[in-house]
């Protein structure tokens, strides 16, 4: 079976877009651009997306966007932003460290960076014409 609705789900361009933590237990946005990258989290998809608390204390960077370069994990002080000025971040959200009821999650860019979500350890897995939409 592949990847794709066994281990993951995908959201291409998903900067600003609410997705849906339901299937998952946890979320990684892949952020390129020199930018501020900002989470936000609501109860439904259209709700009220507001701060879900300084739950951001790690992250991952890469000095490229090619693959040409290695992976460096690092902390940082606790927020719910992040801000890269060249390459590569992925920000890993686990479900269980939104509030209760917030089943919705946003990664904003503060001007032009780019965001890819990928929601992972699906709770169900599933053919990926069978997938849900993540933002429906």
């Amino acid at each position: 079976m592949e990847g794709l609705g066994r281990s993951f789900n995908v959201v291409p361009i998903a900067a600003g877009v609410g997705i849906s933590m339901k299937g998952c237990s946890g979320i990684s946005f892949v952020c390129t651009g020199n930018d501020t990258f900002t989470l936000t989290c609501a109860d439904t998809l259209g709700g009220s997306y507001a701060s879900p608390g300084n739950i951001l204390t790690r992250k991952v960077t890469c000095s490229a966007t090619n693959g040409t370069a290695a992976w460096a994990e690092a902390g940082q002080a606790a927020s719910n932003a992040v801000t890269i000025s060249s390459g590569t971040v992925v920000i890993h959200v686990p479900a269980a460290s939104l509030p209760d009821d917030k089943l919705y999650i946003k990664c904003s860019a503060g001007a032009s960076g780019l965001v890819q979500a990928i929601t992972h350890d699906l709770v169900v897995q599933r053919k990926p014409a069978n997938l849900p939409a993540l933002s429906a």
